[in-house]
């Protein structure tokens, strides 16, 4: 079979697959809409890639709840558009033997509820964070102590010189060391946060907070914005607008007629394929806000059978092809881009060692093969498929289609993205809510090396991420990068632990892409970066 006719399957299987969403639900939504309209002037109203369901933005790698978290928190520190760690909330020196790194807290800095941000607080938000994040985790290792010195002063002391003390507190994407009241920080890293109480530039509004429908976010006036210009996720956070309205419409067509008529303003993703209807609407602006892109991948789960035996990850892994993912996924060749590279194309540790079955499709002969010989059983692989993310419907289709060529028997449980989020944190068994494999996507970011890429966490259960892998040489590999401070060294590192990733199937690379974002012209001010969109520095003209 041809490669164009295997996407074209594969595109027709995810439509025929997938639960239709009603029209009623959809115009139930856009009246939900038009119930802020009398506050149109001064809000804005946007359509988000997914509901948001949870809040804490700690406890998951989301990027709706990261989002949420960028809307309601602040940062200590942020990197900007050419990738240089800028001051957010404080500023820093560091001493001449690099142990020791001191943050100092800047003017005016309050709480949500009127309270001063102190250094307890910012300590003991970096500690929480420090559990739940792999980049965090590993900063941490490298940790002697981190204390508050006065009310406004952190030090941090290291056991031994490490090079991204800064780049970790100041990463930008999932998951952001969000600074939080000590009270609020308290909260056992497992569990989710009480409230909802940040520093940031918006209040977030609990009694308007309608999961499934809306999320609604306030100007917060007390807050004191840099005055640097606003780039990425740093500078100036300056509030033009009075409120934020995030409207859930998981219909497609709904949100795009919506934002045609006016009667919402943004749309994060919209459905690809309804891209040309846009592109011929003059008062609609077109943009990719994140140029480094994403990666979509697939996860499976190290605990439960039949995953948890190597020899059957790799014949599901060389039953994958890239390209069957990315035309049904996206269809347009202009955003997607065939990429074995585990750390992203075109970035300084790019390789594409080991990835060759997956970027040429040529792996389905080996997948059947291999599977024969694995000693599978039989048992049911079980993907949660989320059927409201335009990014994140055609992964599951497609590659359960890819496994049952290959031999796997398949069950594709048809859900919400939230409902992947809450379940996929879950180590059960299948018969009590368990799962055998979902699907992602990471923006470029998050993978761009071995630390920040938490996909590689090799910690299992007790510190992995969702799926768990148990790799002490993975990690051993990871903390050798960490200590490098050799360009040379560090990409000699990266490929073997892409080496290590495809041997093991650690995880699925299943290429790259970019999603433009949408908006009525009206709205001015977006800003761009990896971690968007964010809602400060617009404005309606």
């Amino acid at each position: 079979m041809s490669e164009f006719s295997r996407g074209r399957r594969a595109s027709t299987l995810m439509k025929t697959q997938l639960p239709v969403v009603l029209m009623a639900a959809g115009l139930t939504l856009a009246a939900t809409t038009s119930s802020s309209l009398a506050q149109k002037g001064k809000t804005i109203s946007a359509v988000m890639h997914s509901d948001l369901r949870v809040i804490d933005p700690i406890i998951t790698t989301a990027y709706i709840t990261r989002d949420h978290g960028y809307m309601v928190y602040d940062t200590l520190l942020a990197m900007d558009s050419d990738f240089k760690v800028q001051p957010q909330m404080a500023t820093w020196k560091v001493s001449d033997d690099k142990l020791t790194y001191t943050f100092t807290l800047r003017d005016g800095l309050k709480w949500h509820d009127g309270a001063p941000v102190t250094a307890e607080d910012c300590v003991m938000s970096l500690q929480r964070w420090g559990k739940r994040d792999g980049m965090g985790q590993k900063l941490m290792d490298f940790v002697a102590s981190i204390e508050p010195t006065d009310a406004k002063t952190i030090t941090l002391k290291l056991k031994e010189p490490y090079g991204l003390v800064l780049e970790s507190i100041a990463k930008p994407s999932s998951v952001v060391p969000f600074m939080m009241p000590k009270r609020i920080a308290e909260t056992p890293a497992d569990k989710a946060i009480p409230e909802q109480i940040g520093s940031g530039p918006f209040k977030f509004m609990q009694a308007e907070f309608q999961p499934g429908v809306k999320v609604v976010y306030e100007k917060n006036k007390d807050y004191v914005p840099r005055s640097e210009p606003a780039s990425w996720t740093s500078g100036g956070k300056v509030v033009k607008v009075d409120r934020v309205e995030w409207i859930t419409m998981p219909d497609a067509q709904t949100a795009v007629n919506a934002l045609q008529s006016g009667d919402i303003d943004f749309i994060e993703n919209p459905s690809f394929d309804l891209l040309p209807i846009l592109e011929g609407n003059k008062d609609i602006e077109i943009r990719i806000l994140n140029g480094l892109g994403s990666q979509t991948l697939g996860r499976m789960n190290f605990l439960l059978p039949p995953f948890d035996n190597i020899k059957v990850r790799r014949a599901a892994f060389l039953a994958m092809n890239q390209k069957d993912i990315l035309d049904a996924m996206i269809g347009n060749p202009k955003y997607y881009k065939i990429c074995g590279a585990v750390f992203g194309c075109g970035t300084p540790l790019a390789t594409e060692e080991g990835a060759e079955t997956l970027i040429k499709n040529t792996g389905m002969a080996q997948a059947k093969k291999a599977l024969a010989e694995s000693g599978y059983d039989g048992t049911p692989v079980v993907i949660m498929a989320p059927t409201d993310v335009v990014t994140l419907k055609a992964q599951p289709i497609v590659a359960a289609q890819l496994l049952r060529d290959a031999g796997f028997k398949v069950e594709v449980q048809a859900t919400d993205w939230q409902t992947v989020v809450s379940r996929r944190a879950g180590q059960k068994p299948v018969k009590e809510g368990g799962w055998n494999m979902f699907f992602t996507n990471w923006v470029g970011a998050d993978i761009l090396n071995p630390v920040a890429h938490v996909t590689l966490n090799g910690k299992g259960k007790s510190g992995g991420w969702f799926g768990w892998p148990d790799d002490p040489e993975m990690e051993k590999l990871r903390d050798s990068f960490a200590r490098s401070t050799s360009p040379d060294e560090q990409k000699q590192l990266a490929a073997k632990i892409q080496a290590r990733v495809y041997e093991q199937v650690t995880y699925l690379p299943l290429g790259q892409y970019t999603a433009p974002s949408v908006w009525r012209k009206d709205v001015k001010g977006v800003l761009d970066g990896p971690a968007t969109p964010v809602f400060w520095n617009v404005e309606k003209k």
